[in-house]
């Protein structure tokens, strides 16, 4: 049996609709995890993805963050947020599962920057997250870790790793927060298959004329899997294409596939 899941920084669902729904109708996916829906969940465009078939569970609010998994087959033991004790942050964590797999949709804070609280909160949300995967998981079974990382792991994942170091997506203290979740027992799936390939990006910066063809991006958005499942990886890629779309999101999709 195969699976292909894929994963989306939408920067708001209702603005990227029509891409989003035309992406789902070509490549097919058993399930999309998409980040940074921005918009609360009574306005959440959910009969559009019922009317092409794709079961969708979401949580957002208004104006930013917000997650949602659209699959064709129904989610099993969906739950949101943290179960901690701590802010649950509910916007920006799912976990339901598929086919058997457990599926971690996450949009990590981004942090604005290193001298602020939020960046302070951003290495704790790391934390927490290992928490709930030492809780809830174990590194022996397959389990999916899906979503905006808002980190690039390593010098080749980003366009000028020395002038960003200092960037929250690519500050030592980001990087090392992300590396203590990975050690827990991750794969990172693309870098599976494209071990060595430069210029592999996820996001590109609206700001920068031509990012794209220019190649100044980021990759910052990930697919990890657990050992077990990371070996029924059969394939990974991002679709650069989706990028240069009419009214595009500044991210584009990345795709694992999978037998399992």
């Amino acid at each position: 049996m195969d699976m292909k899941v894929a994963t989306f920084n939408t920067n708001s669902i209702r603005s990227r609709l029509e891409l989003v729904l035309r992406w789902l109708q070509w490549e097919a996916p058993d399930v999309l995890c998409l980040q940074e829906t921005k918009v609360q969940d009574a306005d959440f465009p959910a009969g559009a993805f019922e009317e092409i078939g794709y079961h969708v569970v979401f949580r957002g609010q208004k104006a930013y963050a917000g997650v949602a998994i659209a699959s064709r087959d129904e989610p099993q033991e969906v739950v949101f947020g943290f179960d901690d004790g701590g802010e649950p942050d509910e916007a920006r964590l799912i976990r339901a599962v598929f086919r058997n797999v457990p599926v971690v949709n996450t949009y990590v804070p981004q942090g604005r920057s290193p001298d602020s609280p939020h960046f302070q909160y951003k290495l704790a949300w790391f934390a927490r997250l290992r928490a709930l995967f030492e809780r809830h998981y174990s590194p022996q079974k397959p389990l999916l870790w899906v979503g905006d990382f808002n980190v690039a792991p390593e010098p080749i994942d980003v366009h000028d790793p020395k002038r960003l170091e200092g960037h929250v997506d690519f500050h030592p203290q980001a990087r090392a927060a992300l590396e203590r979740v990975r050690e827990w027992g991750f794969v990172d799936v693309f870098r599976l298959h494209h071990p060595d390939e430069a210029e592999q990006y996820t996001f590109w910066d609206y700001r920068v004329a031509n990012a794209v063809e220019r190649k100044i991006g980021w990759r910052v958005d990930h697919i990890w899997a657990t050992e077990p499942l990371a070996r029924q990886s059969t394939r990974a890629w991002i679709d650069v294409d989706a990028r240069r779309a009419e009214r595009p999101s500044d991210h584009t999709f990345l795709v694992a596939e999978f037998t399992l």
